[in-house]
C-alpha cells in the first residue's frame, strides 16, 4: 500500500521510518497544490488621459504603418502613385499626432525607443517629412516633357511668389516646396543631384524640423527667396540645353 504525499508517492513501509520533520504542515502543502492568483488592481483614467493614451497609440499606429509602406514601396510591391498619396497621408497624420505629444515626447525617437519600435524606415522617412517620390526620380512618370516643366515653372513661380507676400508660416510654404519637388522630379532626364533640386530639398528638409506653427524669419525668408531664384534660374539653364 502507498500513500500519497503532494506529487510524491512514498511506499508505507518506507514513510513509517521517516522522521517528522520529513512531513511539512498541511497548510504548507496545500499552499504548494493550490496557486491563487495574484490580485488585479482596477485603473480609473479620467477623459483627459484615455485622450492621451489614445493619441500615444496613434503615435505607434503610424510608425508601424509608415514601416510596412516604405518596406512595400523599396521592394516594388505597390507603384509611386499609390505609395506617394498614402505616404503624404501618414506625414500629415504624424505632423498632427507629433504636435500632440511633443510636451512629453519632444523628439519622436525616444517615443520610438521607449515603445521598442524597431522601424528604422519609419524613422528615416518621418524625419525628412516627404515621400520618397518628393526626393528621388522613381522614373514612373506618366507626364510629358511639356507638362512636367509647365507645372514645374508654376510652382517656381507660385512659391517665389508666395515669399514675396510675406508668407512665413511652416505649414503654408512645406506644402508649395514639396509640389515644387514633386514636379522636378518628374521632369525627364534631370542630371542626378541636380543644383535646384538640392537646394529646394535642402528647405523642404529644414522645414520639417519646424513645428507646424512656426514661422521662418526675416532672414530665412530673403536666404530662401534668394535660394528660389537660383534654382529656377538653374532649371532654365537646363532647359535651354536640352534645346
Amino acid at each position: 500500500t502507498q500513500s500519497t504525499w503532494g506529487l510524491v508517492r512514498v511506499p508505507k513501509h518506507i514513510r513509517m521510518n521517516l522522521p517528522p520533520s520529513f512531513y511539512p504542515p498541511t497548510s504548507a502543502v496545500s499552499q504548494q497544490q493550490v496557486k491563487k492568483p495574484p490580485p488585479t488592481t482596477e485603473m480609473k483614467l479620467d477623459t483627459r488621459e484615455l485622450k492621451q493614451y489614445d493619441t500615444l497609440a496613434n503615435m505607434y499606429a503610424i510608425i508601424v504603418s509608415v514601416e510596412h509602406l516604405e518596406k512595400a514601396f523599396t521592394s516594388g510591391s505597390i507603384p509611386p502613385e499609390a505609395y506617394t498619396p498614402a505616404c503624404s497621408r501618414l506625414l500629415a497624420q504624424f505632423k498632427i499626432v507629433e504636435s500632440a505629444i511633443r510636451d512629453q515626447y519632444p523628439d519622436f525617437r525616444t517615443f520610438m525607443r521607449e515603445y521598442k519600435l524597431d522601424c528604422q524606415l519609419a524613422a528615416e522617412r518621418l524625419s525628412i517629412g516627404v515621400p520618397g517620390t518628393s526626393l528621388f526620380n522613381t522614373g514612373h512618370s506618366t507626364h510629358t516633357t511639356a507638362v512636367s516643366v509647365a507645372e514645374t515653372v508654376q510652382h517656381f513661380i507660385t512659391a517665389m511668389d508666395s515669399i514675396k507676400l510675406k508668407m512665413r508660416a511652416v505649414d503654408d510654404i512645406q506644402p508649395l516646396l514639396n509640389d515644387l519637388m514633386v514636379s522636378l522630379n518628374k521632369v525627364p532626364d534631370l542630371p542626378p543631384n541636380f543644383e535646384s533640386s538640392e537646394k529646394v530639398k535642402t528647405w523642404l528638409l529644414l522645414l520639417n524640423r519646424m513645428r507646424a506653427s512656426d514661422e521662418i524669419d526675416e532672414e530665412q525668408a530673403r536666404q530662401l527667396s534668394f535660394d528660389l531664384e537660383s534654382a529656377y534660374n538653374g532649371f532654365h539653364r537646363f532647359l535651354q540645353s536640352k534645346r
